[in-house]
């Protein structure tokens, strides 16, 4: 039993090993996350969460949550949410809202390594609910297909850096813990969702015109070996994103990890077998990058322009 900024958890298992392939046990996650919180915190603020849980390590059964489980405590902050086209037959969702270290570290207890949200946000209750605010930011998610690897999103994340400041948008990259990497930019949250969603489109499809060889913006299979994939789709509002600092459910305790601008040039630059070639990051690395460069998104904190308007 510890005390958590005044809020009393039962930790389980700390001994439990979460990543066979290193010897990572829970205690070890518990203790990246309690860590990472102080910049964690600020980019789950206000958004309701979708969580991959593997309570018997990575090797184990995976399942996604987006309901609160039963035994959640009562301080927890829930919003609940319509879900349209549900096929579990339900109508809304209580989905837990992190908004503090206490409901992080409840939420690493249950083993819910991936932590998932939507680019937009919630405000206060209301007596109807609560109020769902425009997306703040905008995500493309760069998938590779084999043979294709970080290498090759690098160079593509370049492309779609230079298109986004033809725009007045400043990116910010992220290697996603898995095969690639997202790619972020802050807006100003007064748009909505579709709006977002097509202007991320449309974006994706101007670049496979452009870069037919090494881009794709379709998700079908045939189309993606040795490309890589723009998914604009991440800006629907009925999907969510892998959060920056969130661990992965990987063979390796991989993180979503901000990355500078310096390191995807230089990715983009070197072959796949290089010394400067672009690799995903454990959690013990990005601690260590933390206490000398801080946080390189937190600028996605801070609102960004409006997007043009397009066809």
């Amino acid at each position: 039993m510890v005390e958590v900024e005044g809020r009393r958890l039962l930790l389980r298992n700390l001994d439990k090993v979460l990543y066979p392939a290193t010897g990572t046990t829970k205690g070890e996650v518990l203790h990246y996350v309690a860590a990472v919180s102080a910049v964690l915190l600020p980019h789950l603020a206000d958004r309701p969460l979708s969580r991959m849980r593997w309570p018997d390590g990575v090797e184990g059964p995976m399942f996604v949550e987006k309901n609160a489980p039963g035994g959640t405590p009562p301080w927890v902050r829930l919003v609940t949410l319509p879900v349209p086209g549900s096929n579990s037959g339900r109508e809304t969702i209580d989905y837990p809202v992190v908004d503090g270290l206490p409901t992080l570290i409840w939420l690493a207890n249950l083993a819910a390594l991936e932590l998932h949200a939507p680019q937009w946000t919630v405000g206060p209750p209301r007596r109807s609910g609560s109020a769902v605010h425009g997306p703040d930011r905008l995500v493309i998610d760069l998938d590779p297909g084999a043979p294709a690897g970080l290498a090759q999103c690098a160079q593509v994340a370049l492309a779609v850096r230079d298109r986004l400041a033809d725009d007045g948008l400043q990116g910010y990259c992220v290697t996603s813990g898995s095969k690639g990497m997202q790619l972020y930019a802050p807006v100003s949250g007064r748009q909505d969702a579709e709006v977002v969603h097509g202007y991320a489109r449309r974006l994706a499809e101007r670049l496979e015109r452009e870069l037919p060889r090494l881009v794709t913006s379709r998700m079908t299979k045939s189309l993606r070996p040795g490309k890589v994939l723009l998914d604009w789709s991440q800006n629907h509002p009925a999907k969510t994103t892998i959060s920056p600092y969130s661990l992965r459910g990987r063979p390796q305790p991989w993180v979503a990890a901000p990355r500078s601008w310096a390191e995807v040039e230089a990715g983009a630059a070197a072959g796949s077998g290089d010394a400067g070639a672009l690799r995903q990051l454990r959690y013990d690395e990005v601690l260590a990058r933390l206490d000398a460069d801080g946080d390189l998104v937190a600028p996605l904190l801070t609102r960004g322009p409006r997007l043009p308007s397009g066809a």
